[in-house]
């Protein structure tokens, strides 16, 4: 199981947490009361929250969704921008 911890922490203890994580402990970081990543042992199973956000269509607006064609033209966007363009 992961333990949370802020960043300020991880920050002022990273030998600490390099010893953790070497011994098997996960910790997710959090900055700003958002988790930002997770330090876990290479090897280690990957923790239930696998998911990633890639594309947010929450900004820019208050209205509760949008076109497909414009959420088609953002995703092809951001395809081309990580040099995915095929």
């Amino acid at each position: 199981m992961q333990k949370d911890i802020s960043i300020k922490e991880f920050r002022g203890n990273l030998a600490e947490v390099a010893n953790r994580v070497e011994a098997g402990e996960t910790f997710r970081v959090i900055r700003r009361s958002k988790p930002v990543f997770i330090v876990m042992k290479i090897g280690a199973e990957a923790p239930d929250e696998t998911w990633e956000t890639v594309v947010d269509f929450t900004e820019g607006g208050k209205r509760a969704g949008m076109p497909a064609a414009e959420a088609l033209k953002r995703l092809k966007k951001l395809h081309r921008a990580h040099g995915q363009d095929r």
